[in-house]
This record gives structure tokens, C-alpha cells and sequence, in this order.
């Protein structure tokens, strides 16, 4: 400060006030706070945000890619029940269906190639019950066949 102060100005200044011309040292260091603050609040954001798909990394691959599209959809229209929807999902575990009927599927799947065609089915087996009456039927018929 080469300069003499005004005459309206207290004689001892505080040491953050400048003389005309000089840089403003406590102007330089709060940039760069406020910057890496913001910087800092932008990357806890993103990670919270990112957070419903961490956990749905330990689920089934449906339930993850749910949860990434409801966390995308919060994230780009700022609404946070799509977010708390999506952590909710990814949280609780959903159950497993898929597994079950793959395995009704293939043992359906089984029964069909191992059964054979319907019209190649042999016919059942008559009871002897139904071998008696079968016989007194054939005895009681004329016999135009034997005949000739």
C-alpha cells in the first residue's frame, strides 16, 4: 500500500482489504473453495443417486436394469419418488419365477418327445371279464366266413 488511505478510512485496515491494483488474495482462495465445493456436492450427488444400482448389482439382471431405469428417470426429472421406488426394488429381493418354469417348460418338454403318437398307441388290454362276454358274443354270431 504505497498509496495513502482516504481520509474517511480507518487507519488500521483488516488484512483480507486490498490496495487498488493488487489481487485479491481472499477472492482467489474462496474460487477455488466454492469451486471444489461444488465440484464435491455434484459427485456425492451422483453417487447418491447411483446408489439404488449398486445395491441391485447383487440381484437378478431384470431387477437391476428396473432399478437403473427408475433411478435415470429420477435423476432427469428431479422426482424423487422414482428414486425411492427404485431403492425400495433394489433393497428388497424379488423372487425367483423364471427358474420354475424353465424347468416346467423342459419337463414338458420331456413328456412330449418321449410320448408316442396317438394313433400309434397300442389298445389296452381287455380284463378277463370282458374276454368272456367277448366270446359269448362271437359264439351267438353266425358265422358267414367259415362257411365257404
Amino acid at each position: 500500500m504505497a498509496e495513502p488511505l482516504h481520509s474517511a478510512a480507518i487507519h488500521h485496515l483488516p488484512p483480507f482489504v486490498t490496495a487498488p491494483g493488487e489481487t485479491d488474495i481472499l477472492f482467489v482462495v474462496m474460487a477455488i473453495v466454492v469451486g471444489l465445493g461444488v465440484i464435491g456436492i455434484g459427485i456425492f450427488y451422483f453417487k447418491l443417486h447411483a446408489l439404488p444400482e449398486h445395491l441391485a448389482h447383487r440381484g437378478q439382471k431384470v431387477q437391476l436394469e428396473l432399478v437403473a431405469v427408475l433411478a435415470l428417470i429420477a435423476l432427469f426429472t428431479h422426482n424423487h419418488a422414482f428414486w425411492i421406488a427404485a431403492l425400495l426394488l433394489a433393497v428388497v429381493p424379488l423372487p425367483d419365477f423364471t427358474t420354475p418354469l424353465a424347468s416346467i417348460a423342459r419337463s414338458l418338454e420331456r413328456l412330449a418327445a418321449s410320448a408316442a403318437p396317438a394313433d400309434a398307441a397300442p389298445a389296452p388290454r381287455p380284463t378277463p371279464a370282458h374276454d368272456a362276454d367277448q366270446a359269448i358274443l362271437t359264439d351267438a354270431r353266425p358265422r358267414a366266413n367259415q362257411e365257404a
